[in-house]
This record gives C-alpha cells, sequence and structure tokens, in this order.
C-alpha cells in the first residue's frame, strides 16, 4: 500500500467525532436485524403451509443462506464499479420486495424463489455496509465503529423474535408485509440522509484497487478470512445448530431454557463488543484478537464438558464475551489493510464470504460429529477451530498505524503487503 499521509494516524488523546453517515448506517443495521428476527420464526411454519416436508421447509432458510454466499462475490464487484451506496440501496430494495412478496407467495416454489432473492440482496447490502464502514470510518475510531456495528446487528437479532412472537397473531403472512413494508421505509429514509454525503459518494480513489490478490499477501488479511471462518462455525453454525439440542438432550432442560442459553451468550457479546472495540482502537488489534480467540476456544471445549446447567450457562456467557472481544477487532484490522483510499470490494466481499461458509459448514458438520461420535466431540472441534485462528494471529503482523515521532516521519509508516505496521 503507499504512503500514509499525518490524518491516517490515530492520535493517542482525542476522541474523534463520528460523522452522522456512520449513526445511519448503525441504526439501519439494527432495523435490518430486527425485521430478520420478526420473520425467522415463522417462515418454516409458513412453508409448511403449502404442504410439503419438514426438510423443504428448512431448505428455504438454507436457500437464503447459500444465495447469500454465492451473490457475495458478484456484490463485490458492483461495488468497485458502482460505489457501496448505490449496491447498499438496492439491497435494500430487493429484500424488501422479495421479503414482502413471500406474503403473496401461491405456491412453495413461488416462496423459494423470493426467499432466494432476499439472499442476494442480504449480500449486496451486508457487503457495501462493511464496505461504508471501512471507506468513511475514522482511521483513529474503526474499532469503536466496528463495536457499535455489531452491537446495533445483535440488539435487532435478539429483539426481533420478541417483535415476532407478537406480529404473528395476525397471521403467519403478516410478518413479511410488515418487514417488507418497514424496509422500504428504512431504504427511503437512507436515500435521503445520504444523498447529498460527500462521504458516502462514490469515491475518487487516490490508491490502486486492493484487489483480492493484493490483500491474500498480507498475513494479516489470510489471519483474518480464517478467523472470520471460525466464526461462523462456532459462533453462529455451533451455537444455532446444537446448542438447543445440547440443552434439551444433554442437560434434559426444556426449549425455553435452551433459549435463555442462547440470550445468554448474546449479553456476553454485547458486553464485550463495545469495549473491546474502544480498546483496540487504543492497543491496537493483535493481542484482543488472540486473547478473544484463546478464551472463546476453550470455553467452547468448556461447554461441550458441561454437565449440569450453570456450568454450561457460565460457559456461554464466557464464550459469548470472548467471541464479542475478537468480532470488533477482526473488522478493524480488515479495514485497516484496506483503508479508506483503495476500492477493495472483491477483498470485503470475500471476508464477509468466510463466515457464511464457517456458518454453512459449520451447522452441517457439527450435526454430523454429534450423531456418529458425541455432542462433546462437536463442541471440541469447534474450539480447536477458534484456536488455530488464535494462533494464526500469533504469527500476523498489527495492523494499527501508530501515532508518528514526528510528522515529518509519516511517509515511512506505509507497510508491504503482509508486513508489519508500527
Amino acid at each position: 500500500m503507499s504512503s500514509v499521509t499525518e490524518g491516517d494516524c490515530p492520535s493517542a488523546t482525542a476522541k474523534p467525532k463520528l460523522p452522522y453517515e456512520i449513526w445511519v448506517l448503525i441504526v439501519a443495521n439494527a432495523f435490518i436485524a430486527l425485521g430478520y428476527g420478526v420473520v425467522s420464526p415463522v417462515l418454516p411454519q409458513y412453508a409448511r403451509n403449502f404442504g410439503v416436508s419438514i426438510s423443504a421447509a428448512t431448505f428455504v432458510i438454507t436457500a437464503f443462506a447459500l444465495m447469500r454466499l454465492c451473490s457475495a462475490p458478484a456484490s463485490g464487484v458492483l461495488i468497485q464499479r458502482l460505489g457501496e451506496r448505490r449496491v447498499y440501496l438496492a439491497g435494500l430494495m430487493i429484500v424488501a420486495l422479495s421479503t414482502g412478496a413471500c406474503a403473496f407467495a401461491q405456491t412453495y416454489w413461488q416462496l423459494l424463489l423470493f426467499r432466494s432473492l432476499g439472499g442476494l440482496g442480504s449480500a449486496m447490502f451486508s457487503v457495501s455496509s462493511l464496505g461504508l464502514m471501512i471507506r468513511i470510518s475514522p482511521p483513529d475510531a474503526r474499532g469503536r465503529v466496528a463495536g457499535m456495528f455489531s452491537s446495533a446487528f445483535l440488539v435487532g437479532s435478539v429483539g426481533g423474535p420478541v417483535l415476532g412472537s407478537v406480529t404473528v397473531g395476525l397471521g403467519l403472512s403478516a410478518p413479511f408485509v410488515i418487514y417488507g413494508v418497514a424496509l422500504l421505509l428504512a431504504a427511503a429514509v437512507v436515500f435521503f440522509s445520504l444523498r447529498n454525503s460527500s462521504l458516502t459518494a462514490p469515491a475518487v480513489h487516490t490508491e490502486p484497487a486492493m484487489t483480492l490478490g493484493v490483500a491474500l499477501r498480507n498475513q494479516a488479511y489470510r489471519s483474518a478470512l480464517f478467523s472470520n471462518f471460525a466464526t461462523g462455525w462456532a459462533v453462529y453454525g455451533l451455537r444455532v445448530a446444537l446448542v438447543p439440542l445440547f440443552v434439551t438432550e444433554v442437560l434434559h432442560r426444556g426449549p425455553g431454557i435452551a433459549g435463555l442459553t442462547l440470550a445468554v451468550f448474546a449479553i456476553g457479546n454485547v458486553s464485550a463488543v463495545i469495549p473491546s472495540g474502544y480498546l483496540s482502537d487504543r492497543v491496537g488489534r493483535r493481542a484482543l484478537l488472540i486473547i478473544g480467540l484463546s478464551a472463546s476456544g476453550v470455553s467452547t471445549v468448556a461447554a461441550g464438558f458441561a454437565d449440569s446447567l450453570p456450568l454450561f450457562v457460565a460457559s456461554a456467557y464466557i464464550a459469548g464475551a470472548a467471541s464479542g472481544m475478537f468480532t470488533s477487532p477482526q473488522q478493524a484490522a480488515v479495514a485497516d489493510i484496506i483503508g479508506n483510499k483503495a476500492r477493495g470490494g472483491t477483498a470485503v466481499a470475500t471476508f464477509q464470504m468466510m463466515s457464511d461458509v464457517g456458518t454453512i459448514l459449520g451447522s452441517l458438520a457439527v450435526g454430523q460429529i454429534a450423531q456418529h461420535l458425541s455432542y462433546a466431540a462437536a463442541f471440541v472441534v469447534s474450539g480447536v477451530i477458534l484456536l488455530v485462528a488464535a494462533v494464526g494471529w500469533v504469527f500476523a503482523p498489527e495492523t494499527r498505524l501508530r501515532p508518528p515521532a514526528e510528522p515529518t516521519t509519516v511517509g515511512s509508516l506505509a507497510p508491504e503487503p503482509g508486513g508489519e505496521q508500527s
């Protein structure tokens, strides 16, 4: 990457004021997650109304994830050509219209088509929102912004099912209509709030595009790819696919307790994600990533051997807090690598994809491991993957730029791809 200007380096004392555009995107992120949580609980039952099997009903959820995964590379290319804001708004509109159309599906195949289109739109706005976060965040507040982005999504994810339980009384199709209309309104608010923003306008980039090939030469970027894969596998795949079954079949507790355990994990995550973002802007990303991934791996292994509910809940809270510890620094590290002066759509999309790949493979693999070996083995494998990700960051360079000793020597701070930033 090319030389760094003085404005790119964080101040040791000043706390930067965040642009209003960041707050618009954070609120939109929470709103999107809230709506997704509204429709998710009713979707399998809604699909069953078309007379299909249980596996066909659950495939509607899988199709959304697969389309999201397959569309991520194309979303990265679109961002390179059109800019993040246009792709973000187009993705929101696609999800809004396809979700609203689900309410009027006449056949299972129509429902499957509409949800698949929703996965396309989801990939577009998720990749572009991360790209926008990278581009408009002050370099010395990237960890803080990443923490708020993650927290907004978590709050929406937790509150969505609660709101969904209220709207389902209006009929199984009502949540889709409500979410579709709400997303149209959200897209309008984002459009009018950001249309005159110079920060979110298609940028005139002063550095060559950060292609995937260039990014892959950076050891820290490669470590970020694997740690995001581990995040998808253990934090999302294992937690969603196996934790509820573990609570009911091993600890012999009801579904309500399983939901409580997931809520405890989310509470632990929220309690750590913003503080770790602040801290990573001061001490760097690498140490928090190593500690967080290691703690998450150990607590995940411990959870698999828990023989009582209190022990399992304690492990869930620690695992949630540990994952919150490394989530913000991980996104901030990718932002450091790509920078805000070069197009990095494909690099951002690939990073985003790794979490989806981990979620899909993890949710499938842990079920097979638990079925053919044991629940404990599934937790152990997931924990080991997190520990391997931690080892990857041991050999990676620090990505956070430190304040220069003298303004005249700032240009010497620029690292070669994969080199140490100091």
